[in-house]
């Protein structure tokens, strides 16, 4: 795991520019702390913060090979786990290593296959590659897109890196958001490709991008397809575990302290429970972290999101699998400190948040990277089983609507309702909203024969693997390598994901609950509180004191009506909300429009970015 970062210039010489190379590559210092390096040769200039996992002392990078025709360079961040199996091939075909690292490996597998090296690789990774034999720059991100990678086309050329903040540290490129950036912000539709910032774009997941001085040209090498699914239930079970017994088995390969994010949900459990297995014959035990609040369990009030506390569940789990175990225990100053709230925002680069379950998975990260470097996690397992309450719901599953929206807007309300409402009208979320959603159906396939119940869940299962999945993974990623900690996603897998994408909802559903395929692939190691356990998302603090604590620093920030967020944020509706009784306040729904406004202004603060409402 690392930053990349680089710049494509055809028209000069970019020796003349390490100063700005350097800026950009120091931008994600926190993504590589154990090392740099850039190098540069006529048009090509690219950087790299490394974080240190496999072959700590042989992966430094920039990594080049020379040939009779010229340099290739490459720039890498992520995890290949079957970088053993690909080495042996390349060894076979004549190659030679000189590092133990799957950074080479991915080299030699460029040199030898060219950009369809991407159609061999099992991981996460996002990675560029300057080909001096022909001065052509290839970029390419995982399927799933677990890794981030932005660029930006400029006149001669091309900018890229992991995350936004390199790519703005060059003048070429002005922090700029317009309408379709804000609109971006604000309705949770993931637009594939879509940056925020004006001018700059995602390489899609599963897609190689290459830039020569003919132009710009996208290939997706990977979608999720439709294909018949003839197994049983039984085999289908069978087939789920052994997939996941490999999936973990690559996942925990690492040559630094490993752990797994324990929330006591079926996802994490199951992980957990895996891995235990699989190193207790090597006599290691499993450490494993979760995130509590002060008082939570003791003073939980269960609503329709959550109907337990998720501390009891996690040490059923830690005593059945024999973990290290430790609670980061939270309390309500360190989750409203505005210090914490700009850690968030300097990793996110944008104010797209979660308001105190953004601040708490910043803060559990930095505790546990404290004791490990890489950390396994469930993240993506109810985008892939089918786990969250939308796929259950009615309303949801008949909306000709993004289904996460329909959920959102019932329990947290509309966050966009704090912005002006002559900025609203010029936005037009709905229409922006209808829009995304009609595209993003559009070219789901349907199987001959698949009756219209089957097919709609089909569609709402593909909606959450290529859109909703997109918004917590980044989140993920962005809050873990703030911190310089590796978070692996095994439930990403990209075998997985297209085995149980195309399991009919009746088979994936086929006890009546959400998960059954998962729950029942991992039942012989999981304890029955958690077997039993209905979905709970991700905690969310109840203290009052946040609630508190959030409303004296909106407070503060309308104490101060000349600042630039009051050009999108209506003060007038701000106000009102702050000055009613606490209840209100102490709901999510109006917490949210709280926290985003606090996120909006601290945003424009750091970044000093030129909106573009016009």
């Amino acid at each position: 795991m690392c930053g990349i970062t680089g710049w494509i210039s055809f028209d000069r010489d970019l020796r003349a520019e390490s100063a700005t190379l350097h800026t950009m590559t120091e931008t994600m210092a926190c993504r590589g702390p154990d090392d740099r390096g850039t190098w540069v040769q006529g048009p090509a200039a690219l950087g790299h913060r490394r974080l240190a996992i496999i072959d700590l002392p042989g992966g430094s990078q920039p990594m080049t090979v020379d040939t009779p025709h010229g340099t290739v360079a490459l720039v890498y961040s992520g995890e290949t786990y079957n970088f053993t199996e690909l080495r042996h091939e390349l060894t076979a075909r004549g190659h030679r290593f000189t590092t133990d690292s799957d950074t080479e490996t991915v080299l030699r597998g460029y040199l030898e296959w060219g950009e369809s090296v991407a159609e061999r690789l099992n991981g996460m990774y996002a990675f560029a590659v300057w080909d001096g034999r022909n001065e052509r720059l290839v970029m390419i991100r995982d399927r799933m897109g677990i890794k981030p990678f932005y660029y930006y086309p400029t006149p001669d050329g091309v900018l890229f890196g992991s995350e936004p903040k390199a790519i703005l540290a060059n003048p070429l490129a002005p922090a700029q958001v317009d309408r379709d950036g804000l609109r971006e912000l604000f309705t949770m539709v993931k637009t594939p490709g879509h940056a925020v910032w004006k001018g700059m774009h995602e390489v899609e997941p599963g897609t190689v991008v290459t830039v020569d001085r003919a132009g710009l040209r996208r290939r997706a090498y990977w979608e999720l397809e439709t294909r018949p699914h003839t197994d049983d239930r039984d085999t289908t079970i069978a087939t789920v575990r052994s997939l996941l017994d490999d999936i973990v088995r690559r996942q925990l390969v690492a040559d630094v302290p490993r752990c797994t994010l324990l929330s006591g949900g079926l996802d994490s459990s199951a992980l957990t429970a895996l891995a235990s297995r699989q190193l207790a014959p090597h006599g290691e035990r499993v450490r494993s972290f979760a995130v509590d609040f002060a008082g939570q369990t003791d003073r939980f009030v269960a609503d329709e999101l959550r109907g337990t506390p998720d501390t009891p569940f996690v040490h059923d789990v830690a005593r059945n699998s024999r973990t290290d175990h430790r609670d980061i225990v939270l309390d309500s100053q360190e989750l409203a400190d505005p210090a914490v709230r700009e850690k968030v925002i300097r990793a996110r680069d944008l104010p797209a948040g979660f308001g105190d379950m953004d601040a708490s998975l910043y803060l559990l990260f930095r505790a546990v990277r404290e004791q490990s470097t890489v950390a396994l996690s469930g993240e993506s397992a109810d985008e892939v089983f089918g786990g969250y309450l939308q796929f259950f719901d009615e309303e949801a599953r008949r909306a000709d609507a993004f289904p996460w929206l329909v959920q959102f807007g019932r329990h947290f309300g509309n966050d966009a309702e704090v912005l002006r409402p002559d900025l609203l009208g010029a936005l037009d979320l709905e229409t922006y909203v209808d829009d995304s959603y009609r595209t993003a159906v559009r070219g789901i396939q349907r199987l001959d024969g698949e009756s219209d119940f089957e097919y709609r869940m089909r569609r709402i299962c593909h909606l959450h693997l290529t859109r909703f999945v997109r918004i917590l993974l980044d989140r993920k990623d962005r809050a873990s390598m703030a911190v310089g900690l590796e978070v692996r996603v095994p439930f990403c897998d990209h075998r997985l994901v297209e085995y149980v994408y195309n399991t009919p909802w009746a088979l994936k559903s086929f006890d009546g609950r959400e998960k059954s395929l998962l729950r029942e692939a991992t039942a012989d190691v999981l304890p029955r509180s958690v077997y039993d356990r209905v979905k709970s998302p991700y905690p969310s603090t109840q203290d009052p004191k946040y609630a508190a604590a959030l409303r004296d620093n909106v407070e503060d920030l309308l104490a101060r009506p000349s600042h630039p967020v009051f050009d999108l944020v209506d003060r007038g509706r701000v106000r009102h909300v702050v000055s009613q009784d606490e209840g209100p306040v102490s709901t999510q729904a109006a917490r949210r429009g709280l926290e985003r406004t606090l996120d909006l202004a601290l945003w424009l603060d750091l970044y000093r970015p030129e909106v573009l409402t016009g």
